[in-house]
């Protein structure tokens, strides 16, 4: 046995790292299974204690497993990014490395007051143990000894196993159900990673909801066996869907098998949706690649004529009552006024609040009921009365149907307006932050106004930012011999509908304007003209105005405005525009 001592080394971002506390026992133990996903595991096994216990937690791992020099030059190295110097992939798998912040080796200390590991590769097990009441009592970690054993072990043997002892009272016991719940939303799809939590493999049963599980046969497949679950709040995984494996191996991403293309189901609830479909059977009808199941497969149309239905009866039979009872409740209302309709457009009219009433699924009825109310008053009208029908004949990806329905309906531009204005309050609130924060650069107003130029009222298409002359003069045809081809006007616009240039001076929020600011962006102008046959106005944005900024004798188009001004302004533009949409 070899002992050494190490010291933890640690980098200026620890103090604010550690400073950040996990929200439950579970995302703690959650960040030692990312350390396991970024050494390349195939398994991971946590041993949960039984409440009121002494009994340890133990998280085991089967991954690539560390020297004692790996240990002492990466691992004991806090805080720092693992992938700035090991980069974004696993060495083995390619997995891409979950681990960002460098703590997460001490999340288990959240949770315990010892931490244990052992850890085994190329014949070597290293073993150190950290305790929190060590780490109390001195001033400075890197001051900490960590005592390194290392021992033979089987060559063939590696992985890494952490013990948490001493738990902490003042938290939750460790709870299995909330730990799968957890995990699946970050490894619900991952494929080659097995997770078992007291021996019970993380699977579509772990989803807290509606569960079912069976097999049938399918004619020239075989055995299919069909597991899935309906999540009873939202989607546990960024993937939601049906996966379809093929002897054991997964075969292209999560989809709906059909559920997506019903008329009459509302679209929120796929999020809910997280199974997967054994089917060996289609062994002969996958890609080279296992990337998809070839293109027009009878027997993948098998396959899914045989699950589509059972899915959709379990949605039908955990929903279907909530999506009656929403019906009901605004058809009660809007019978009266469908009654006095001739039957042609209640027919239309039936239909397209029923896609309403799907859309806005699980929304309160004050947010469906103007979407109603909007296509009753445009159907009683008999101008209206096509756009209806477009919007009732539009399946869900006809988007040029629907898009043509509100052309005749005289509300797509309406409606992008408005969305657009609503979009620009927005941004003007975050930009007058932006203007009011003393630490704002010249350059933060500079990208936010460039991208932005409705702030200045006038169509202008962008030319050029932040060239230099001489290149302005060459994109415009012109050769520059001037003596000043490195200066840099923060913004230059080419062309406003009169045909003239628009050069802008960013100068920073807080900067007070001055007589050279002035001077500085004329001279602009000036070297400029003699390249460029056009008119070219001069517009100063800063801060408040000094006494000394010429106010009178200025050269002819040269204006000056403060951020608030310009912000102040356009509100006003946004406010008219709204008012005359209205």
């Amino acid at each position: 046995m070899v002992k050494k001592t190490a010291r933890f080394q640690v980098d200026s971002r620890l103090a604010k790292l550690l400073s950040q506390e996990y929200s439950s026992t579970e995302r703690a133990l959650k960040e030692l299974v990312d350390n396991a996903w970024d050494a390349d595991a195939g398994e991971v096994q946590i041993e949960l204690p039984s409440p009121m216990t002494d009994a340890p937690i133990v998280i085991r791992d089967n991954g690539s497993g560390m020297t004692q020099v790996e240990l002492e030059r990466h691992y004991l190295l806090i805080a720092s990014d693992r992938r700035a110097g090991r980069g974004d992939r696993t060495a083995g798998k390619q997995r891409l490395v979950k681990g960002r912040k460098g703590i997460g080796k001490f999340a288990g200390l959240m949770a315990a007051g010892e931490m244990a590991m052992a850890t085994r590769t190329r014949g070597t097990c290293c073993r150190f143990t950290v305790r929190l009441d060590e780490l109390a009592a001195v001033d400075d970690i890197e001051r900490l000894p960590i005592n390194i054993l290392g021992e033979p072990c089987n060559p063939d043997e590696h992985g890494t196993e952490i013990t948490l002892s001493n738990l902490h009272a003042s938290m939750a016991f460790p709870d299995p159900k909330r730990l799968r719940q957890v995990l699946l939303q970050e490894y619900g799809r991952a494929t080659d990673f097995e997770l078992l939590v007291n021996g019970k493999a993380l699977g579509v049963d772990d989803v807290d909801g509606t569960f079912r599980s069976e097999s049938f046969c399918v004619e020239g497949v075989g055995e299919v066996k069909l597991q899935f679950a309906i999540a009873e709040t939202k989607s546990v995984s960024r993937q939601p869907g049906l996966l379809l494996r093929v002897d054991g191996k997964v075969v292209g991403k999560p989809s709906f098998f059909g559920l997506d293309e019903m008329e009459d189901f509302p679209q929120k609830l796929l999020s809910k949706l997280h199974g997967e479909i054994e089917a060996s059977g289609l062994k002969d009808h996958v890609t080279a690649g296992w990337d998809s199941v070839v293109e027009n497969s009878e027997l993948l149309s098998a396959v899914r004529n045989a699950v589509f239905p059972i899915v959709r009866d379990a949605f039908k039979e955990r929903y279907g009552r909530d999506m009656q009872l929403a019906q009901a409740r605004l058809q009660r209302e809007v019978k009266e006024r469908l009654s006095a309709l001739p039957e042609f457009r209640r027919e239309y009219a039936e239909r397209a609040i029923q896609k309403v009433l799907d859309k806005f699924f699980g929304e309160p009825p004050s947010r469906v009921e103007p979407f109603i109310f909007v296509l009753l008053e445009a159907i009683e009208r008999s101008d209206y009365g096509t756009v209806l029908m477009h919007l009732a004949d539009a399946s869900r990806k006809d988007i040029a149907s629907v898009a043509e329905a509100l052309n005749d309906f005289g509300l797509a531009e309406m409606a992008h307006l408005v969305e657009r204005a609503n979009a620009r309050r927005v941004f003007l609130d975050q930009l007058e932050a932006l203007a009011e924060e003393p630490s704002t650069l010249e350059v933060q107003m500079h990208t936010a106004i460039e991208r932005n130029l409705w702030l200045l009222g006038a169509e202008l298409s962008m030319f050029s930012s932040n060239t230099t002359l001489r290149k302005q003069a060459d994109a415009l045809g012109r050769r520059y011999e001037g003596d000043k081809g490195n200066l840099r006007p923060d913004l230059l616009l080419n062309e406003d509908v009169c045909g003239a240039c628009l050069l802008i001076e960013f100068k920073r929020p807080k900067h007070r304007l001055k007589r050279e600011d002035y001077t500085q962006a004329i001279d602009y102008r000036h070297e400029l003209r003699k390249t460029v046959n056009k008119s070219i106005r001069v517009l100063v944005i800063g801060g408040v105005r000094d006494a000394d900024f010429p106010t009178d004798n200025r050269e002819p188009d040269v204006d000056v405005m403060n951020y608030h001004d310009v912000i102040a302004t356009a509100r006003r533009q946004i406010e008219w525009q709204l008012s005359v949409e209205r």
